[in-house]
């Protein structure tokens, strides 16, 4: 039937199925990792768990965004951006507290828990593949969970270099690192929702 909106309906049914099992699995994610960076007193697997909860809030966004219009999308992003930016100004605090305070993290709890993250996450970015160069707001998913996978990573080889060196500045670094990873990506989803909003007022002759 041409004209239906079959399609767009199928597309936005696909997305909401995308970005519930991307909510679901960070969600968890970040109870499970904050709770083991609390007791492993690692900051590397604290930022990482907030990485988690950033990104958990940007799927459920993103749902809400699903069928809507691109003003619509593109504001979901930048709230979903602005949102990381200030998680990753209070991981980089947390930072800056612990370097001071002092901490003692323990480093088998650190590379257990990132290889746990890591594939959780390698898992989000299977689910949400085909959507990387889709809308304003599913580019902003794919975004978010490739840098967790980056971040991953660097709690593993943070979580390595504690035990052979057996000092917790490895740990320090990579939670710098994760935050920077998190700003990063929270910048470069504004920069898109911002570009994504221009360019529809530039051909509708919208008031944003």
């Amino acid at each position: 039937m041409s004209g239906c909106g079959c399609d767009i309906e199928i597309k936005d049914q696909e997305q909401k199925r995308v970005l519930y099992w991307l909510l679901g699995i960070n969600a968890v994610m970040f109870v499970v990792e904050m709770s083991v960076g609390l007791l492993a007193d690692s900051t590397a697997l604290i930022a990482d768990s907030l990485d988690m909860l950033a990104d958990a809030v940007v799927y459920g966004i993103g749902i809400y965004a699903v069928g809507k219009t691109i003003i619509h999308k593109a504001n979901a992003a930048k709230i979903s951006g602005y949102f990381q930016l200030i998680l990753g100004l209070i991981i980089l605090f947390d930072i800056a507290r612990r370097s001071i305070l002092g901490s003692d993290p323990e480093s088998l709890l650190m590379i257990g828990m990132g290889f746990v993250a890591l594939i959780a996450n390698v898992i989000c970015l299977a689910i949400i593949r085909k959507q990387k160069s889709g809308e304003v707001h599913m580019r902003a998913s794919w975004i978010f969970s490739a840098n967790d996978v980056i971040a991953n990573v660097g709690v593993i080889v943070a979580g390595v270099t504690v035990y052979l060196f057996d000092t917790r500045w490895p740990d320090l670094v990579i939670g710098f690192i994760v935050s920077i990873i998190v700003l990063r990506g929270a910048i470069l989803i504004l920069k898109d929702a911002k570009q994504e909003l221009r360019n529809n007022s530039a051909s509708n002759g919208e008031v944003l």
